[in-house]
């Protein structure tokens, strides 16, 4: 099967290398290098690394949409790299496009150019989660089963007819990077054993049931802010979703502190939500939440590493009766 690959991240990489061993991946599209780190030094993209390791022609446009009446010279200047672009996928007369973690959008134009068509490999159990967040939305959740969707993609968020798809358990004490992982290695397979239903005529289309989807947006760093009137439960799952970005955190006294752990409590006497209970030198401290209380066991202060609540307690008072926020 000859394949073009788009995709960017780390999550995209196992299903390009699967690719790779099993097809003939012609040219591969991702994200132009980016500025990172402290010394703001361009960075090349995981699959571009990837891609270019295996000898394959990688393209990086900043867009592949085109303007009808673009204004000024930059504008001009993207619509003609647009266009060679798409004029060079289509020579490759590729006969199908794999999409994983692009991070680009897609007009119908590029979507139609392959023969067969362009599919997508996408981290959640469609229509649950279209959008960019699926794996962390079914973390922050408290999901217990998530899985992987290969679909077919038209100009919706997510909205194309599915192809296949395979479940995967989350364990209860899981965060994001293992299950990140484990979601990016089983779309590998899966990308493989949709491949084979198309080289074998039978790859089907199963239309999603809009009346049941749900969206999972882009994270904002404030996502992450705790509100201590929710159950400890939710806490805690919000707690592991946002490990290790944009990190759950709080408000104490007018300070960001960033909380890594919890441990659950029953119920306890009535007060008010974010109160700290009590203060442990070897433990932590207690504080109150909307269905009983939690321990706070790792923290991370402003501009400083994680560490233990011990820890923390040795550099920074925290006095019963005091909110967080």
């Amino acid at each position: 099967m000859k394949i073009v690959f788009m995709g960017t991240p780390e999550y995209a990489v196992p299903s390009l290398r699967q690719l790779i061993a099993h097809h003939d991946v012609v040219a591969v599209c991702t994200q132009p290098d980016r500025r990172a780190g402290r010394g703001h030094k361009l960075q090349m993209s995981p699959v571009k690394a990837l891609a270019l390791e295996a000898g394959i022609t990688v393209l990086q446009p900043e867009t592949l949409r085109i303007k009808k009446a673009p204004v000024g010279d930059a504008e001009i200047q993207s619509n003609k790299e647009a266009k060679e672009i798409r004029s060079y996928l289509a020579n490759l007369e590729a006969d199908i496009f794999v999409v994983a973690a692009y991070g680009i959008i897609l007009p119908k134009a590029v979507l139609d150019i392959p023969r067969l068509g362009s599919i997508n490999v996408h981290a959640s159990l469609l229509p649950k989660y279209r959008g960019a967040s699926p794996i962390h939305s079914a973390i922050k959740n408290g999901d217990t089963v998530t899985g992987i969707t290969i679909m077919y993609m038209d100009v919706g968020i997510d909205t194309g007819d599915m192809i296949l798809h395979r479940e995967l358990t989350i364990d209860p004490d899981e965060r994001t990077p293992s299950l990140h992982d484990r979601m990016a290695e089983l779309g590998g397979e899966c990308i493989i054993e949709a491949i084979a239903m198309f080289e074998a005529g039978t790859a089907t289309r199963m239309p999603q049931d809009d009346s049941i989807s749900s969206y999972a947006p882009m994270i904002k760093k404030t996502d992450g802010h705790i509100r201590w009137d929710w159950p400890t439960d939710r806490i805690v799952n919000l707690i592991r979703a946002f490990d290790p970005w944009p990190g759950a955190y709080s408000l104490y006294k007018n300070d960001v502190i960033k909380i890594w752990r919890l441990e659950k409590v029953g119920m306890i006497e009535d007060a008010v939500p974010g109160m700290v209970l009590a203060v442990d030198a070897g433990r932590g401290f207690l504080v109150k939440t909307g269905d009983g209380g939690a321990w706070i066991a790792e923290v991370q202060a402003a501009g400083k590493k994680r560490m233990t609540a011990k820890d923390y307690l040795l550099g920074h008072e925290v006095r019963v009766g005091e909110i967080l926020g």
